[in-house]
């Protein structure tokens, strides 16, 4: 069965479908519909009394389109049924497969056919009397299914729904299942007479299953309270959807999930502007039709969205955990090209493969199973993107995969790590700024080591994963005006060796700092060290020699290195178009150490004892002026300072003193002057004065 071929009769059926509201007369939204399912729905608009449906088959035989009959329905059409539900001012209309095909349905064993097992137009009539008033074309294209809706036995399976528009958690206070939890009000097992007794106590915000309560700027929001004037000009339009629980924390559209739904859909991707391209915070977008390039990110509320967009010029980093047995390859067909911009042609994403170093950090508290029939499989452990751009396009893609071989039976949680970066494509290299030319909070702090032993450009702190071993811990950079304190276990057993304990140790807490220098501004230049680079000052180093007279004691070991101190002194070096820069002037690392005795319970076993070892990084802001020096009446009369008493005489006229800083000095001024001139008038005009104007002119009575 094949389909009708362009008819001018279609073209009109379509035309009228936009025009009739217009006109008041019988419409169907929409006025055409592809059907791919056994049930689809539409609008009819308009003045629906004593208005009949019909529904007719279209006869491909013939090649055109016949006449519209407004009858009763066709002999032919037996296998579809149509109902009509009236609503407010218009009529939704139902059209249902009531048998499904034979030739639709396969068994499981034979392959699913490719092409559509039924093909077929329909026409949906409305008529009020003898003459038809609208029409709407159906064009149905089912394909074979394993079995028949319907037919399969019920199964008790949950079904989560779309986060997009309802919550996961829908009464995220019911924590005790088959009974009541007090002040729960969504909780369904409570009885109506138990919510009474703390109906007007409910928890409120997320924990008590408002997960996006709208807010008072909300110009969709009702309130009791009465809006101030400037309301309507000032509110903020925004979609009760659009909540950072939900996972919509990105910038751009929403990325629509492809359903096997046969309804219109009414939303779709924006097309990208034929002459501006990109703006900053648009979604790069691919060559397929309405879909995003997406890379996994973590929201808001903490889980990870998979399918989410890439900002163009947004950098990010996150982390992703995932149960080994639920984990699946991404992209399986390899990534899809993406679209440049304005005027750029495709860009197709350049992929290479790496093997995983150390592929144990990534799993953490995994086991292997006893099975090793099967062969080993692949995991992608780590996906680095970086985004080469012009102007408004995208140039180049650049991905580094690295994977990691692991057991095929192997159970536990998969930690992946997701980066994306974007660089101009005239940049020489990937090393980015921190700041230009001060530092930017937040970014990383520049460094690097002058012996060239390793290529170290950061400072790093230490992340631990799953029992927060060193062994298993990764590191993440030191972040401008950032403090921190990371630390993770070492394992020691009972006969230890303290050489080689201090040793390990000192390794491990010297690892985190192996430059030699640090960029006192965002933009230092790596190839001149004299510009803008300060060397690190380093306390002593830690001793590692065996101490005489703990080395015949079992399981005690003094002064092991566990701490490091890292300190870094900052303050403002100026302002560019009004905006502070700040630059680093020193930083200083310093070890502190620790004795470690084996903890024994009531026996002594050969078992692993765990020592913890810890990093901490201070900013220390130093003032650019030397505070002002106190004079001799603040030294002599300390009763009145203001930092020593409660009472602060000095601070009297607070606003007009060099101590506040909430509003410019000329603004304190001028509503000083005018508060002491309503406070004048009032006096003025208050009943002493009027008094004494009675007395000197006592004929000016009026009666």
């Amino acid at each position: 069965m094949d389909f009708l071929p362009p008819n001018p009769l279609l073209p009109g059926l379509l035309l009228l479908g936009f025009l009739g509201p217009l006109r008041g007369d019988l419409v169907f939204i929409p006025p055409f519909i592809r059907m791919s399912g056994p049930e689809v729905s539409a609008i009819l608009v308009g003045d629906t009394e004593n208005v009949t449906v019909s529904l007719a088959p279209l006869q491909v035989e013939a090649g055109v389109l016949p006449v519209p009959t407004c009858g009763q329905l066709s002999n032919e059409t037996g296998d579809w049924s149509v109902t009509v539900t009236p609503t407010v001012g218009a009529s939704e209309v139902t059209v249902r497969l009531t048998r499904w095909p034979q030739q639709c349905v396969s068994n499981a064993s034979e392959p699913l056919a490719e092409a559509p097992c039924l093909l077929r137009t329909l026409l949906l009539s409305a008529a009020r009397g003898p003459a038809c008033a609208a029409h709407l074309l159906i064009r149905a294209e089912l394909y074979s299914l394993a079995a028949p809706p319907g037919s399969r036995a019920s199964e008790n399976v949950t079904v989560i729904p779309d986060q997009v528009y309802q919550p996961l958690g829908p009464c995220p206070c019911n924590l005790t299942a088959g009974a009541c939890d007090v002040r729960c009000c969504c909780d369904q097992d409570c009885s109506v007479d138990a919510r009474r007794l703390f109906q007007g106590a409910c928890l409120p915000g997320v924990f008590g299953g408002e997960v996006s309560p709208p807010f008072d700027q909300l110009c969709t929001a009702q309130t009791e309270s009465p809006r101030p004037d400037w309301f309507p000009l000032l509110c903020v339009q925004s979609s009760l959807d659009n909540s950072p629980f939900l996972g919509l924390f990105y910038h751009g559209a929403v990325s629509l999930s492809q359903r096997p739904g046969f309804e219109a859909s009414l939303h779709s991707v924006p097309r990208l502007s034929p002459h501006s391209g990109y703006r900053q915070g648009d979604p790069i977008r691919t060559t397929e039709k309405e879909v995003y390039f997406t890379v996994p990110q973590v929201s808001l509320a903490g889980q990870c969205v998979l399918d989410a967009p890439v900002a163009f010029l947004q950098s990010f980093s996150a982390e992703c955990t995932t149960p080994l047995d639920a984990y699946r390859e991404r992209g399986d067909g390899g990534l899809p090209k993406v679209q440049g911009g304005a005027a750029g042609a495709p860009v197709t994403p350049l992929v290479t493969y790496e093997q995983a170093a150390n592929p144990g950090r990534f799993l953490p508290d995994t086991e292997v199973l006893l099975s090793r029939s099967s062969a080993p499989r692949r995991v992608t452990v780590e996906e680095h993107y970086v985004f080469r751009w012009d102007n408004n396009t995208v140039t180049e893609i650049s991905v580094r995969i690295v994977q990691a071989e692991i057991s095929a039976h192997q159970k536990g949680i998969l930690t992946q790590r997701f980066t994306v970066k974007f660089l101009n494509r005239n940049s020489a290299n990937e090393k980015e700024l921190s700041g230009n030319p001060g530092y930017q909070l937040g970014k990383p702090v520049r460094a690097l080591n002058a012996n060239a032993t390793s290529n170290a450009t950061t400072l790093y702190v230490w992340q631990p994963a799953g029992r927060s071993l060193c062994t298993s811990a990764s590191f993440r950079p030191v972040l401008f005006g950032e403090n921190v304190q990371s630390g993770c276990l070492l394992e020691i057993g009972i006969s230890e060796n303290c050489t080689r304990l201090r040793e390990s140790a000192a390794e491990r807490l010297a690892s985190l700092v192996q430059a030699t220098h640090v960029a006192a501004r965002g933009n230092s230049d790596y190839s001149d060290l004299t510009e803008g680079w300060l060397e690190i000052l380093r306390g002593d180093p830690p001793n590692t020699s065996v101490d005489p007279a703990a080395s015949v004691a079992r399981g005690i070991c003094l002064a092991v290195p566990a701490q490091l101190h890292i300190r870094i002194l900052f303050s403002d070096a100026g302002a560019v178009e009004g905006i502070v820069q700040q630059e680093i002037l020193g930083m200083e690392t310093r070890f502190f150490t620790a004795d470690w005795q084996y903890q024994c319970g009531l026996t002594c076993e050969d078992k692993a004892d765990l020592f913890p070892v810890s990093a901490s990084v201070r900013f220390i802001k130093v003032p650019a002026q030397l505070p002002r020096p106190r004079t001799r009446f603040q030294i002599n009369f300390t009763e009145y300072d203001c930092n020593r008493n409660d009472v602060c005489w000095p601070q009297l006229l607070y606003p007009w003193t060099h101590y506040y800083q909430g509003e410019p000095y000329s603004q304190c001024v001028a509503k000083g002057l005018l508060l002491v001139s309503l406070l004048l008038l009032a006096v003025f005009l208050s009943s002493p004065w009027a008094g004494v104007c009675r007395a000197r002119h006592p004929a000016a009575v009026f009666h």
